[in-house]
């Protein structure tokens, strides 16, 4: 446990199980910044930073950011004044070197995660929803084939990664499906169960 360290946390969720949006409510109701890598490669990006230039470099000609890039990228905000009592990781670690990175990076100042909120959604329910918004929004590259295979292609990229917490028995399971709010008060509920409750 982290005392009085405040509360560090990952979430993941299939694409489509409102994870942005609970990441944003769990991270207010903990007041702690909730760090998403991709917030922060579009901020280096608009910033002109050097980081931001590599990570532009990589994504203009459509490759995946390397892991020693994003390494660096989220060892550099978690050393930020906000994330010193507690944060929320969203989009990182995404692979098993990242996992141990991130083990490495919170033991140099005696830390360590203290739970993986894993948000679960039934795939055809998300695959309804995701099609559903693309009508509405127009989106027409968002078809039925290729919803399917963004959910196949996060399974097996997060499925080693959910495997080394769940060993340690850092995951806490919540059902990704209902209203915002429902959806919110189960990851409370899943944490408070942990002895991570809310601080009042």
């Amino acid at each position: 446990m982290s005392g009085d360290r405040g509360i560090r946390l990952l979430i993941v969720g299939p694409p489509g199980a409102g994870k942005g949006t609970q990441a944003s409510a769990v991270a207010e109701a903990y007041g702690i910044p909730a760090i998403s890598t991709g917030d922060i490669f579009r901020a280096n990006i608009e910033q002109g930073t050097e980081l931001g230039k590599q990570v532009q470099e990589v994504m203009a000609s459509g490759g995946f950011v390397p892991d020693e890039l994003t390494n660096s990228i989220v060892a550099d905000r978690l050393k930020q004044e906000d994330a010193q009592g507690g944060f929320l990781l969203d989009g990182y670690p995404r692979t098993t070197e990242q996992v141990h990175e991130l083990d490495r990076i919170l033991a140099e100042s005696g830390a360590e995660l203290d739970a993986v909120i894993q948000l679960q959604a039934d795939t055809d329910e998300v695959v309804k929803r995701l099609t559903k918004r693309a009508l509405e929004q127009g989106r027409v590259d968002d078809t039925e084939d290729v919803i399917r295979h963004r959910q196949d292609l996060y399974r097996e990229q997060t499925e080693p990664v959910i495997a080394i917490y769940a060993e340690r028995g850092a995951v806490v399971e919540v059902d990704g499906l209902g209203t915002v709010d429902d959806v919110a008060a189960r990851v409370r509920d899943g944490l408070a169960a942990r002895g991570l409750g809310v601080h009042a």
